[in-house]
């Protein structure tokens, strides 16, 4: 058994075109990503999959490992998938599917997503997981690109939302609340389970593919983790990620929820 990461790229944006290759502290974004990525432990290969030549070169310039994929995908599940069916690989082998607009990345966040289905023994049956991360600013809770995510007391994904959620009714009430962060795995066999599956009504509302796991009937697990990864959505957002950038220097490495620095994060829109 091994584990890989794809990371689906594509240049089109209603809010941002051309993202992946935003300049960031000197680096295309699609290279931070890529080259976090690499440094995860136990990750046999990365690979960047996209059906745009300027991306594709871009990959190729940094020395990095790229695959062209069809235009036809409707989603970044499906352009992993396609790498994951192209490379041959196992069903018992885990595909780590990583948005490629998380330029603060933490590789360790990789080992978390990964363990529950680690051994080649997944965790309940469980064949695919994903990553939440304890909201700290209170604007997260309520903003529509941030999305929430609840789960049972085993971990298990309940709902992924736009919205706040959970929501209480009575004032007073204080509990956590946990954000999605845009990586996934799931075993070979459980990816093509996945690419199948009709679209859900659920997910044409949210907007949210991790959605239609949920409606029809699968589990995902939800491993909390201490390394947060904000995400590129508009142009405005770089600046806001090249300080984080240089407080992790300042301060020698990345930032995690048990560090003093991590308002730099939390604070970062």
């Amino acid at each position: 058994m091994k584990t890989i990461v794809v990371i689906p790229s594509r240049y089109g944006s209603t809010r941002f075109a051309g993202k992946p290759l935003a300049l960031i502290a000197g680096k295309a974004m699609i290279q931070r990503v890529y080259e976090n990525a690499a440094s995860a432990s136990d990750i046999a290969d990365v690979i960047v999959a996209t059906d745009d030549s300027r991306i594709a070169d871009a990959v190729k310039g940094f020395r990095g490992k790229v695959m062209m994929t069809s235009p036809a995908n409707r989603s970044g599940t499906d352009r992993v998938a396609e790498v994951a069916e192209k490379m041959g690989l196992e069903q018992d082998d885990i595909v780590v599917n990583v948005q490629g607009d998380q330029p603060l990345l933490d590789p360790r966040c990789l080992e978390d997503v990964t363990a529950p289905l680690g051994m080649g023994m997944p965790d309940a049956g469980c064949e695919m997981t994903t990553l939440a991360f304890r909201i700290v600013n209170e604007r997260e809770i309520t903003d529509p690109k941030d999305v929430k995510v609840t789960f049972d007391t085993r971990g298990f994904a309940l709902y992924f939302s736009r919205s706040a959620i959970p929501y209480a009714r009575d004032p007073g009430i204080r509990f956590d609340t946990y954000k999605h962060l845009g990586v996934y795995a799931y075993t070979r066999r459980f990816l093509e389970i996945f690419r199948n599956l009709p679209r859900g009504k659920l997910e044409e509302i949210e907007q949210l593919e991790q959605l239609r796991v949920l409606e029809y009937g699968y589990k995902i697990k939800v491993v909390v983790t201490a390394y947060d990864s904000p995400e590129v959505d508009i142009p405005k957002d770089i600046a806001r990620i090249e300080k984080v950038i240089l407080e992790q220097a300042l301060h020698g490495g990345r930032i995690s929820a048990g560090s003093s620095p991590l308002q730099t994060v939390a604070e970062w829109r």
